[in-house]
């Protein structure tokens, strides 16, 4: 039964980030809790059921892929931090080209941010979370889970643009276009929320290091 709860968790877990995410259905809890409701349940059942898929996956059986070396958690600790510092400056930033974006009525194209190289940060940040799982774990469940996972972020995004090109009609290819023609190197409108929002990446960063041996049972300095 131990494949059977990861397939399980698994299955749940796509359905559940496929099917309340159709605009018919989407709108149909919405005239019940929401946006702001919709949001925040889904954010909540879906960490829960990420929780669950990964509590799963280290309860299947073993059967190892590749054996671990040291330097596998080193780099994965190091994908992991940039992860955490994208996230923090992507979090609550108004993108009106993806999810997780708040405000995005504020969204200037002549200062986009983090949106001038990436549309989705977010999808970005859970490749490089499913990617640096992957290179430190060498078995065969998780190495299911996470490469599903990254996979499922690299291709998210286009989801997210058909959905969004629905929503904005003619203005998400003119807003698009306005947002390439600024340089890639540039300096940030608010450099002291910058700053504030790089702390917290690095406090992120050191809570995961803390909580990953008492949540998962697994200590990421295992060197």
């Amino acid at each position: 039964m131990v494949w059977g709860e990861l397939a399980l968790a698994f299955g749940t877990f796509i359905v559940f980030h496929s099917v309340p995410l159709r605009p018919p259905v989407r709108s149909r809890i919405e005239a019940v809790t929401g946006s702001t409701g919709f949001t925040i349940v889904y954010s909540i059942v879906s960490i829960v059921l990420l929780g669950w898929l990964l509590l799963a996956s280290g309860r299947a059986p073993y059967f190892e892929l590749w054996p671990w070396a040291p330097w596998q958690n080193r780099l994965a600790m190091a994908v992991m931090f940039v992860m955490c510092l994208l996230l923090a400056l992507c979090v609550g930033r108004p993108n009106p080209f993806s999810f997780g974006g708040r405000n995005n009525n504020r969204f200037v194209a002549a200062h986009p941010g983090l949106v001038r190289y990436t549309r989705h940060p977010l999808l970005l940040a859970l490749a490089l979370w499913g990617v640096a799982h992957v290179i430190a774990n060498g078995d065969l469940a998780h190495f299911l889970v996470f490469a599903s996972l990254t996979i499922f972020a690299l291709f998210g995004g286009r989801i997210i643009d058909r959905r969004k090109k629905r929503e904005l009609g003619e203005g998400w290819a003119q807003l698009k276009a306005e947002v390439n023609r600024q340089p890639l190197l540039f300096l940030p409108e608010v450099r002291r929320a910058l700053v504030l929002r790089f702390m917290a990446g690095v406090a992120l960063y050191v809570t995961l290091l803390y909580l990953h041996p008492i949540v998962f049972g697994v200590s990421p300095w295992t060197f």
